[in-house]
C-alpha cells in the first residue's frame, strides 16, 4: 500500500511497544527477548551517536522504524553510519516507506559528518540498489555465546 502521508520522527518512549513486534519480524537469526529489549531501547533512546526513528501513518501507526549508529573510523577520514536495523511491516512495502526512514537516516548520517552509509542486508539487496546503494563488501560474522 502507498500512503502519501508517512511521517518520520524520532522515537518515542512511549513508541516501543509498538516497535516490539517489528523487531520479531526483522529477526531471523536471532530471538529477541522482551527484557532485553526493553533495555537496549532506553539505553539507545537520545544517545547522540544513534538515530532510531519511526515510519507513522494518520491511519495506522507506526508501520516501520530503522536503527543506525555513527561511529570514527580511521581510514573514513571521520565518523561513518551503519544502519543496523530498518523494517517496514508487510502491509506498507513498496510504498517508499522504506525509502523514507532511510532518506532520514542518511540526512543524521550526513549531520554527524559521516562520510558514507553502509549496512548489511540478506532480503533487501534490490530495495538498496533502487535507492542507490552499492555491493561493497562481504559480511561476516561470528556469533559470541
Amino acid at each position: 500500500m502507498r500512503d502519501a502521508h508517512v511521517h518520520v520522527r524520532p522515537a518515542r518512549s512511549d513508541d516501543r511497544d509498538l516497535i516490539w513486534p517489528l523487531t520479531l519480524e526483522f529477526a531471523t537469526s536471532f530471538g529477541p527477548e522482551r527484557r532485553e529489549f526493553d533495555s537496549a531501547y532506553a539505553s539507545l533512546l537520545g544517545r547522540p551517536d544513534t538515530f532510531l526513528a519511526v515510519a507513522e501513518l494518520p491511519t495506522a501507526g507506526i508501520a516501520g522504524y530503522t536503527l543506525a549508529s555513527s561511529h570514527l573510523a580511521l581510514f573514513a577520514n571521520g565518523p561513518v553510519a551503519w544502519v543496523e536495523e530498518l523494517i517496514v511491516s508487510p502491509d506498507w512495502r513498496r510504498g517508499g516507506m522504506g525509502a523514507s526512514l532511510m532518506q532520514a537516516a542518511e540526512q543524521w548520517a550526513f549531520e554527524q559528518g559521516a562520510t558514507y552509509v553502509a549496512l548489511a542486508t540478506r532480503r533487501a539487496s534490490d530495495f538498496y540498489r533502487a535507492i542507490g546503494y552499492s555491493e561493497s563488501a562481504t559480511f561476516f560474522r561470528k556469533v559470541l555465546d
